[in-house]
């Protein structure tokens, strides 16, 4: 290539597109810790997944299930661990490969619905507020945004494509909802309803794509169900566990405490898209606005015909939006999959005004900005912070090889099993009644005392004189690890009377490679 032609290749807004969604899905990628709750938790269920070998059965602990979520993002953030080593990047890589998968995904659906704003709509997603903070966050539903956002793409090439491999495009549809459905389950389908509601308010004639839908709903079947079939049998009781509990007691209950309240969709997603869609609000205002002009014409079904790719991007924003408010459960990430139709809605009305691109040195600042704001989060002091934690307790042990953390009535610090190669428990003072899902506890204080790992203890200041207290009773004595930290003791446990490998917890070896853990 001449260096004339690679010069204008950089200069192309495609390129710089590129560059601006690999800075923002890669730049200081590893440079937070895990943070604890929900980063700790699907971290430690994938590093479960390695240390045992099992990848189908999904658990916290070695004696604890953990069947919140089907398996595809633990695999997902197992295959990073297992090839880049137990680090927050490996960790983070699939959040970061979705955010680039919904950057192209965006683009290529732009391609049909409002031609000649690909690169636009891409640069949209790829600086948007939310979609950033996702891409440095391990959760379900960047991997969740990107399956749909292929399911969507696909289907808008059967439905407004030409040329005679729409049928194809619509079994790519179906895989992408099976993939979905792997990442979160029956909530994957939600963009299914816009897709069966254009079908239904706009219908056009299709020979192929009517052969293609009984084939495609096998391969989603011979896809999305050999997992949920094979652990339902090996698990009696997990199918209706997870339908009852974790689906519909997530839609309709109020026990999780997410925002149940009858203006908690207000209150979860009215910031949510106002500030989650920076630094494009003001024009997602006006797309809206210009959206529902035009639904008012929609009644008549020759218009909703000639208006088709904008029905078709307005039922993918309102239809699963609507169930999102309707369901009791709410969290600002759930809107995260709406984020490629909004940036189609929000390019589509930079088309209809004449603008397209900003400057390119405005976006350059704000990518420095948000780049900024992501290095200001890795050094921000926060009890979250797992490698903290795990740096309080390195401290404390000098020489010892940790096995395991036990915390003691209090929330498990399960980012520790990265930072500090060690499994994590959670057990509960007094015997608890143990359900074969959901379990609160792995077990109670006195049955963990017979496990053979090496082992920390923690657990919030203020109950240690009652703990004291009754493992003295019990014929234990608790030995303190310097001073609380976060509010919390580090304790190891002995008999009254004797040393510590007495309780099945070894004497520490001597200082090696292996000490500290992992």
């Amino acid at each position: 290539m001449k260096t004339r032609d690679f010069g204008r290749l950089l200069h192309a807004p495609g390129s710089r597109v590129v560059l601006v969604a690999l800075l923002v899905a890669f730049g200081f990628l590893g440079s937070r810790a895990i943070w604890d709750p929900d980063e700790g938790r699907y971290t430690n269920v994938a590093l479960q997944m390695l240390a045992s070998g099992n990848y189908l059965d999904l658990a916290r602990h070695h004696e604890t299930g953990h069947w919140t979520k089907p398996p595809a993002t633990y695999w997902a953030i197992a295959a990073g661990v297992s090839a880049f080593g137990p680090t927050p990047a490996a960790a983070r890589l699939p959040a970061a490969l979705s955010f680039l998968a919904c950057t192209g995904l965006t683009g290529w659906a732009a391609r049909r619905l409002q031609p000649g704003t690909s690169a636009l709509s891409a640069l949209v997603f790829a600086t948007m507020l939310l979609p950033f903070v996702a891409a440095n966050v391990i959760t379900t539903d960047f991997p969740l945004a990107a399956c749909q956002g292929l399911a969507m793409a696909a289907w808008l090439e059967t439905r407004f494509g030409t040329g005679r491999e729409r049928g194809r495009w619509l079994l790519l549809m179906w895989t992408g909802f099976a993939l979905a459905f792997l990442v979160k389950g029956p909530p994957a389908l939600l963009p299914l309803l816009a897709v069966l509601a254009v079908e239904w308010l706009a219908p056009a004639p299709g020979a192929i794509r009517r052969r293609c839908w009984p084939i495609g709903l096998l391969l989603f079947a011979a896809l999305a169900l050999p997992w949920f079939v094979v652990v339902v049998l090996r698990h009696p009781g997990l199918l209706a566990y997870y339908l009852g509990t974790e689906i519909a007691g997530r839609i309709a209950g109020a026990d999780l405490d997410r925002h149940p309240e009858w203006y908690g969709w207000l209150s979860v997603y009215g910031p949510t898209l106002v500030v989650g869609t920076l630094p494009w609000t003001a024009d997602l205002w006006r797309a809206l606005r210009r959206l529902a002009a035009h639904a008012r014409g929609w009644r008549d079904p020759a218009v909703r015909l000639a208006e088709a790719p904008l029905l078709a991007l307005g039922a993918w924003v309102a239809l699963p939006l609507f169930v999102f408010c309707v369901a009791r459960s709410r969290l600002p990430f759930y809107l995260l999959p709406l984020f490629v139709p909004l940036a189609l809605l929000v390019a589509r009305e930079r088309q209809a005004r004449g603008r397209g691109f900003p400057g390119w040195r405005l976006v350059g600042l704000w990518v420095a900005l948000l780049l900024a704001l992501r290095l200001a989060a890795a050094h921000w002091p926060t009890h979250k912070d797992a490698r903290r934690w795990a740096e309080e307790i390195r401290a404390r042990t000098p020489g010892m090889a940790i096995e395991e953390v036990v915390f003691v009535e209090d929330m498990a610090r399960y980012g520790l099993h990265l930072h500090l190669g060690a499994t994590v428990e959670k057990v509960s003072l007094d015997p608890q009644p143990k359900p074969m899902f959901g379990a609160a506890y792995d077990d109670d204080f006195l049955g963990e005392l017979g496990e053979p790992e090496r082992r920390v203890w923690i657990a919030k200041a203020a109950r240690w004189p009652e703990m004291a207290a009754r493992m003295t009773a019990a014929g234990y004595r608790l030995e303190r690890l310097g001073e609380p930290y976060a509010g919390r003791l580090f304790f190891l446990v002995e008999p009254a009377g004797g040393a510590p490998g007495a309780t099945g917890q070894p004497d520490p070896p001597e200082p090696g490679p292996e000490s500290g853990g992992r």
